[in-house]
């Protein structure tokens, strides 16, 4: 039987699994039948996703235990509306941990960015969700933005609390800086939506792999963080074509969406491994510090991060308020359909308590004959034996 030589088996096999033999690959998506079609290590979400997935005729019964468990817990409405979103990312992260080995990216909610406390006790809850259902929260990663607020939040969630957390909306080296200092888990730099600012602000329209502003960026992040030896691991994200993902084989984590798993599963092309921890402590990067004040000026310096940053904020706000909106929709149905059952219900033990009314009266009025007729047939009696 004649073995299969390297270079053959290598052309044989997948770009998909050769990228898995240099990166850990985690699916970007809502959708866990997709998840499970390319089987991923990690998973992640955003409210975008949710969104996505929540309006597929599959998952609606997700939808409508969300909306019970936010009903059956009461309270004002928007705090039934925020209960029932809070139940249904942890619901859909639950599906996924079905499907995958490692963990699953839940986000705290947008409109929470610049309120670090209220970013901390949203991070508490959703863990404490996944605690109810049997979940530990080391499967778990708490994604919040990497505003100023976001990191500090991150850095009280994993010193305090022990909450693993992913830094998402992720556009400049002082962001990723500040991450690696506030020595969280994760950070989710979006390749991208950089390349999407510059095609847009730029007269350069078309980039190739190894010259994509968006892959050179995660690039100096994670030589930089190899270099200094931060344990805040690199996760590549928001990828607009397989040459990006490609170009950063090697990186420690890339998220992916099943449109372009896909296209690397059907790929057979070789993937050398472009990032690697020798390579990058060899780079000539100094090493920096930054507390709030050089934050937000370095952070402010880049006009592309600011932009990307605050529009992706706004963009996650807004597929938040259109989830609630739908919600609120279908909790609305979901009590009309309530209502009317408890009416129809109560109408039915009306006519019932009317019956058994009825018959009771019915009963009365036939023993109160029957009494009448035996002493009216007594008295007779009685009369009879008398004398004359």
């Amino acid at each position: 039987m004649s073995s299969v030589s390297p270079d053959k088996r290598r052309k044989m096999e997948s770009a998909l699994n050769q990228l898995k033999k240099h990166t850990v690959v985690v699916a970007d998506t809502g959708d866990f039948n997709a998840i499970e079609e390319y089987k991923p290590q990690d998973a992640t979400t955003n409210p975008s996703l949710i969104l996505a997935a929540a309006k597929m005729p599959a998952y609606q019964h997700l939808v409508d235990q969300a909306i019970k468990y936010g009903i059956a817990n009461g309270g004002t409405e928007e705090e039934q509306v925020a209960n029932t979103m809070d139940k249904l990312f942890v619901s859909f992260g639950l599906e996924i941990l079905k499907k995958v080995p490692g963990r699953v990216s839940t986000e705290v909610d947008a409109r929470l960015s610049f309120d670090k406390d209220e970013m901390v006790a949203k991070a508490l809850k959703l863990i404490g969700l996944y605690k109810e259902a049997g979940i530990n929260k080391d499967r778990v990663l708490i994604k919040l933005s990497s505003t100023w607020e976001g990191i500090q939040a991150g850095r009280e969630l994993e010193e305090k609390h022990g909450v693993h957390c992913n830094m998402t909306l992720l556009f400049s080296f002082a962001q990723a800086v500040a991450c690696a200092e506030a020595n969280v888990t994760l950070i989710s730099p979006f390749v991208g939506r950089i390349l999407d600012w510059y095609k847009e602000n730029t007269d350069r329209k078309s980039y190739e792999p190894h010259e994509d502003p968006g892959v050179l960026s995660v690039t100096k992040i994670y030589n930089y963080y190899k270099k200094f030896g931060y344990s805040t691991v690199v996760m590549g994200a928001s990828f607009r074509n397989t040459g990006q993902v490609k170009a950063l084989a090697g990186c420690d984590l890339l998220t992916i969406s099943p449109g372009l798993l896909g296209e690397l599963s059907q790929d057979h092309s070789t993937i050398e491994q472009m990032l690697n921890v020798e390579k990058a402590k060899s780079c000539d990067l100094e090493k920096i510090h930054l507390d709030e004040k050089a934050f937000r000026w370095q952070h402010n310096e880049d006009r592309m991060a600011v932009e990307k940053l605050s529009d992706g904020i706004r963009k996650f706000a807004a597929d938040a308020i259109k989830l609630e909106t739908m919600i609120k929709v279908r909790t609305l149905g979901c009590l009309y359909t309530f209502t009317n059952d408890v009416l129809a219900v109560s109408i039915e033990m009306i006519l019932f308590m009317r019956l058994l009314y009825a018959d009771s009266s019915s009963l009365f009025l036939n023993h109160r004959r029957k009494s009448s007729a035996r002493k009216t047939a007594s008295n007779g009696q009685i009369l009879h034996l008398q004398p004359h």
